[in-house]
């Protein structure tokens, strides 16, 4: 036998003070007797009254709340195995940390935005392994395939654009990246969401989208900034300045949405422009994502306990029940 609420065991001491509080009351009484009468007369006072019916009422009060307790803690015994399979699909969240993310073309900054954005659509996933791939001159895998959406917004939280040293955007090694950490398992149910201004300063971005077609993987793409372009601001000993280039001009990053949209058609899937209003993460995940071919992921056994709680609540009635039937006086 076993207990599931066995943290409630403290509850046994509410029956140890009831049985300490009948024996104070049962003295106390005693002595306002004695007060009040020559202690000889006492038992012609209460010869109306039945002392050892007095003793059985408390003995059922005591057993009911005995019962009481055992209820709450839910005596088990008992048990079945079941199966518990959990499918879903694995995701890579690849998120440029480019310093062109921190251009305020989309408030607060296009990084910032995209955090927030994730950090919703994480509320609503259920059974998804998700992970991060943060990239800009290189690309490193932040977070492993995993459930614990605990632990992955630790780590999308911890993102800014000094997560990764190296200078510029290279997407094809995010995607190179993301592809090596989703190679594991079946070749479907996978899946690269890409995040970034499409400003690609290295690599051969449609060769790696031609190997993800190949590995099962489609690749989804949300473009963060507008064409119009921002200047990148950048803090510099507590003053807001712009970024500038070696010859000295102010950089001026733009969204390259042709890049985006063409790693998402070699791949067969979606891309979007993050907006103010909309950035796009869950219209694709719903519309698109959501509706895709989900693999088991996982396959487990477990005992299910049988409840016998019912059986300590049956006695715990029929004691207050046969309290109330005896009655403390004597019949004439």
């Amino acid at each position: 036998m076993r207990f599931a609420n066995l943290q409630f065991s403290y509850l046994f001491f509410i029956v140890i003070f009831a049985i300490l509080l009948f024996i104070w009351e049962n003295f106390r009484r005693k002595k306002l007797l004695e007060r009040f009468a020559d202690k000889n007369l006492v038992p012609l006072l209460v010869v109306s009254l039945d002392r050892r019916k007095r003793i059985i009422k408390r003995i059922l009060i005591l057993l009911c709340f005995l019962f009481l307790v055992l209820t709450i803690m839910r005596p088990q015994w008992g048990f079945k195995w079941h199966s518990i399979k959990r499918i879903g699909l694995d995701i890579i969240f690849a998120v440029d940390v480019s310093k062109s993310m921190l251009a305020e073309d989309i408030k607060p900054n296009r990084l910032q935005r995209t955090k927030l954005a994730l950090s919703e659509l994480v509320k609503k996933l259920k059974g998804e392994r998700i992970g991060i791939v943060a990239f800009a001159g290189e690309a490193f895998l932040q977070c492993p395939l995993t459930i614990d959406y605990g632990g992955f917004l630790l780590t999308l939280n911890a993102l800014d654009i000094n997560t990764i040293p190296k200078d510029g955007t290279s997407i094809s090694k995010a995607i190179a990246k993301a592809i090596e950490s989703l190679r594991a398992g079946t070749k479907q149910s996978k899946v690269i969401i890409l995040i970034s201004d499409g400003e690609d300063h290295q690599g051969d971005y449609i060769k790696v989208a031609e190997l993800a077609k190949r590995e099962g993987i489609k690749i989804f793409c949300i473009g963060v900034g507008t064409p119009e372009g921002e200047f990148i601001p950048f803090g510099e000993d507590g003053r807001k300045v712009f970024l500038k280039d070696k010859q000295g001009a102010v950089v001026k990053t733009r969204l390259n949405e042709l890049i985006l949209q063409n790693i998402a058609l070699t791949t067969e899937g979606a891309y979007i422009r993050a907006t103010n209003n909309e950035f796009g993460l869950e219209l694709i995940y719903r519309e698109k994502i959501h509706k895709l071919a989900k693999r088991e992921l996982e396959s487990r056994m477990f005992k299910q306990y049988e409840e016998h709680f019912q059986i300590p609540l049956a006695l715990a009635f029929l004691f207050l029940t046969l309290e109330c039937f005896v009655k403390e006086r004597r019949r004439d």
